[in-house]
């Protein structure tokens, strides 16, 4: 059973219900729906995609080879991006998947909540807001970033409070190109922009609440804080704005999280996040689900594969894979959301582009 259709619980269904082991997919909205993203998959994504049949080529991603960046008071630089990325809504790739996952054969409860997970004498059971209990051997845990069942399972990142709030609009642009990707910091905060499908550009920014509660609302702040930027300040004001509202969502965690709690195994935003300046969580997700996925796969189809090897092993591959990649996230985050510390970011991206590039690839991680 999967709790959550985000990107690591749809792979998932697909990946296992392909080798033969059922699944049952529980997401408490309906397809499809927007979600707070960068909305950039990094390109180590793509032969793992393709040889599940997923890569969304007939949505038509954008191909994105370059970075931008730029600091408070406009100072700015540009990278080429070695491996590269393509971007795409979640409402369009959630959405593609889910139908692929249909295809395949998964089961879906859509428009219903997870209450409670308990595990007994090696089984679980999940109570939801519609249906009777369900119980299965293996729970996956990919409800994202924070959840109340984080609370639930007295998980100890959801014990401290965090400042961090992501807002995401859709908007057109005229003169935006195709293939880039622009990080643009503010004060307490930074914005990235990138194109998505068709003509539509993804702004999502990360800021500091503080930021908000000043102010007493997000257009408030904006024009107070953002349009400190000169980019920023020319986007916003050129931009033609989609959404009647932003997406937004509060207390984005970066604390290490375990990727087993309670049985549960965790993937995607919800065994561990990276800093959304890094763009490249998505690509995360996707793996977790694959690293997960093979896992799960032995303990289903090897009798002698018990359930503590599972968590063991599945632990430490997770670990292997994206420990150090969180590690650098947080560290690279310290360069950013100030004056003086975006400067230098610029200045090294400027004048140190070996340094540059070396950090662009400790958080990217290699097509699989």
């Amino acid at each position: 059973m999967i709790v959550g259709g985000g990107l690591s619980g749809l792979i998932s269904s697909i990946h296992l219900t392909r080798q033969g082991v059922p699944c049952v997919l529980i997401e408490k909205k309906t397809y499809p729906f927007h979600r707070v993203c960068g909305e950039y998959i990094s390109n180590e994504v793509v032969p793992y995609m393709k040889s599940l049949g997923v890569y969304p080529e007939e949505l038509q991603p954008k191909r994105i080879k370059q970075f931008q960046l730029t600091s408070e008071n406009g100072k700015t630089s540009s990278l080429p991006l070695d491996l590269g990325g393509f971007g795409i809504s979640r409402y369009q790739l959630d959405y593609f998947l889910y139908q692929k996952a249909k295809q395949q054969g998964v089961e879906f409860l859509l428009d219903t909540e997870v209450e409670k997970v308990t595990f007994a004498n090696d089984q679980f059971s999940i109570q939801t807001n519609h249906h009777k209990p369900l119980t299965g051997a293996v729970v996956i845990g990919s409800f994202g970033k924070r959840s109340k069942l984080d609370i639930q399972l007295h998980r100890p990142f959801i014990q401290k409070r965090s400042p961090y709030v992501g807002v995401k609009y859709h908007i057109h642009l005229k003169d935006f190109p195709d293939d880039l990707i622009a990080l643009h910091n503010f004060k307490d905060g930074y914005c990235g922009i990138s194109r998505v499908e068709e003509d539509i550009i993804n702004l999502c920014y990360l800021t500091h609440r503080n930021n908000v509660k000043a102010f007493g609302n997000i257009q408030l702040m904006e024009e107070a804080v953002l349009f400190q930027n000169p980019f920023l300040k020319k986007i916003f004001s050129e931009a033609r704005f989609i959404f009647d509202k932003p997406e937004t969502i509060n207390e984005i965690s970066f604390e290490t999280k375990a990727p087993v709690a309670q049985h549960i195994l965790m993937a995607g935003d919800a065994a561990g996040m990276i800093t959304p300046l890094c763009g490249n969580g998505m690509a995360m997700a996707i793996h977790s689900a694959k690293i997960l996925s093979e896992h799960v796969m032995r303990f289903c189809q090897n009798a002698n594969y018990n359930r503590e090897l599972l968590e063991k092993d599945y632990s430490s591959a997770w670990t292997r894979q994206f420990a150090k990649r969180l590690w650098a996230g947080r560290q690279i985050q310290r360069l950013f959301g100030d004056v003086r510390a975006s400067n230098l970011a610029v200045n090294l991206a400027n004048h140190l582009k070996p340094v540059a590039n070396f950090l662009v690839r400790k958080t990217h991680g290699k097509p699989f």
